[in-house]
């Protein structure tokens, strides 16, 4: 099914981009969250009308992001946890529990934003990478101290 994009996806297309996706995806996911109009002459003149109403909206969410990246990078994020005499983690740090510690900080991150490039599963410093939007991306460092 062809739709008109009607905001911003990851992996998918920026705004006003006419792509082909399948047809549940658009339906069930697209359609119903407004993320994108069905492909027609009817849809196409709507969009010329709301377009400039779209990128107001997505100029807003790209200012969040860099503003969230910007809160993140004052913050040190240091877990304390137990350790065996070669410095391995007793498990590993999740994805879960980055997430929570930034919210308990008040920064609102998404699992799909947050890319952990090798298990965190001993004492140090570990990179992540924080992706809230397209093309705003940060490297932060995690640090693991022993409990």
């Amino acid at each position: 099914m062809k739709v008109i994009l009607t905001t911003n996806i990851k992996k998918l297309g920026k705004i006003g981009d006419l792509v082909n996706v399948k047809d549940g995806f658009a339906r069930n996911f697209l359609l119903p969250n407004k993320m994108a109009l069905r492909e027609n002459k009817k849809n196409l003149e709507y969009y010329e009308k709301i377009k400039d109403e779209m990128n107001q909206k997505e100029q807003l969410k790209l200012k969040d992001a860099n503003e969230l990246i910007e809160n993140i990078s004052r913050i040190k994020i240091i877990f304390h946890k137990e350790a065996d005499e070669k410095n391995q983690l007793y498990g590993s740090i999740s994805k879960k529990e980055i997430i929570d510690f930034l919210n308990d900080n008040n920064l609102k991150v998404k699992s799909d934003d947050l890319i952990i490039k090798e298990p965190i599963k001993s004492l140090g410093e570990h990179e992540i990478e924080i992706n809230p939007y397209i093309e705003v991306s940060k490297v932060f460092k995690v640090k693991v101290n022993k409990n």
